[in-house]
C-alpha cells in the first residue's frame, strides 16, 4: 500500500515540475516576443511574413504551379504523339499526303503508291 502512495506522490511531483516547466517555457516566449524567429500569434497575418500576402499568394501559387504541370504534361503528351489533335495517326498521314500532292511536291503515281502503303 505504501509503494503506491509513494508512486502517486512521485507522479504528481513529476507532473507538477513538467507543468511548472512549460509554464517558465511559455513565459520566456512571450517575454521575447520580438525575437527572429518567433512563430505566435499573427504568424501569417503579421509583420514578417509578406505584410499578410502569404495567405492570399500562396493559395494562388499553389494553383498556378498545378496549371503548370497539367500543361505541361498535355505539352509532352502532344509532342510525343500520344494525346495528338484528335485524329488517328492513319488519317493524319493521309491527310498530309493530300497536302503534298496538293502542293504538286508528289505527282499522282507517288501519291497512288503512297496511298496504298497507308491503306494496309
Amino acid at each position: 500500500m505504501r509503494h503506491g502512495i509513494a508512486a502517486c506522490s512521485a507522479t504528481l511531483a513529476t507532473t507538477a515540475a513538467l507543468t511548472a516547466n512549460m509554464a517558465l517555457a511559455q513565459a520566456d516566449e512571450m517575454a521575447n516576443r520580438d525575437a527572429p524567429f518567433y512563430h505566435g500569434h499573427d504568424m501569417m497575418w503579421g509583420g514578417d511574413q509578406w505584410g499578410g500576402f502569404g495567405m492570399v499568394l500562396g493559395p494562388i501559387f499553389m494553383i498556378l504551379i498545378l496549371v503548370g504541370i497539367v500543361v505541361g504534361a498535355i505539352y509532352v503528351l502532344r509532342l510525343f504523339g500520344v494525346a495528338g489533335s484528335g485524329q488517328p495517326a492513319h488519317d493524319r498521314a493521309l491527310m498530309l499526303l493530300k497536302e503534298r500532292y496538293a502542293k504538286g511536291e508528289i505527282d499522282t503515281q507517288e501519291f497512288e503508291e503512297r496511298k496504298k502503303l497507308l491503306a494496309h
